[in-house]
């Protein structure tokens, strides 16, 4: 099975994340099941650090209200203008703080992908969002766009 770290990190999310990221209940027994999966070791080691990581990240709440943001070359080249669009609508519309807009950002940019699809894009703020205390409700708004239960863009 060609698998890649996305795929690792989707069947995590659907199969253990229920409510935190900092779930896991040991992680080798996970591992070896990823393995029995079809997952290569390598990739599903690759999941684990970008989820350890994820999980040190603790959003630092700001009290400015309106933020702007400027990406730079590298995170333009990763992150087409929908998806750089998709993090300016989630923020302008209060599922994203701008703190979690970063590592929303930052998780993206530690994938090895050359480019992040917008449908990755919306599942990595997902996991995000999972990963913050007291963003419950942003959560079930980004997973109503998801799963598409809502429109993406409402005017």
């Amino acid at each position: 099975m060609k698998e890649n770290i996305f795929d690792v990190l989707m069947y995590l999310f659907e199969n253990y994340m229920e409510d935190e990221v900092d779930f896991l209940p040991d992680s080798e027994i996970i591992k070896t099941e990823l393995e029995e999966a079809g997952f290569e070791l390598m990739e599903v080691n690759k999941a684990f650090d970008w989820l350890e990581s994820l999980s040190l990240q603790r959003a630092i709440h700001s009290t400015i209200p309106h933020t702007f943001r400027i990406f730079c070359s590298e995170e333009i080249a990763k992150l087409d203008l929908e998806c750089r669009n998709l993090i300016m609508f989630l923020e302008h519309n209060s599922i994203l703080t701008a703190a979690n807009r970063e590592i929303v950002i930052d998780r993206a940019m530690a994938l090895e992908y050359e480019e992040i699809s917008i449908e990755n894009l919306k599942w990595i703020v997902l996991m995000v969002l999972l990963s913050q205390p007291g963003e419950e409700l942003a959560f079930s708004r980004m997973e109503d766009i998801v799963y598409d239960l809502v429109p993406t863009y409402l005017h």
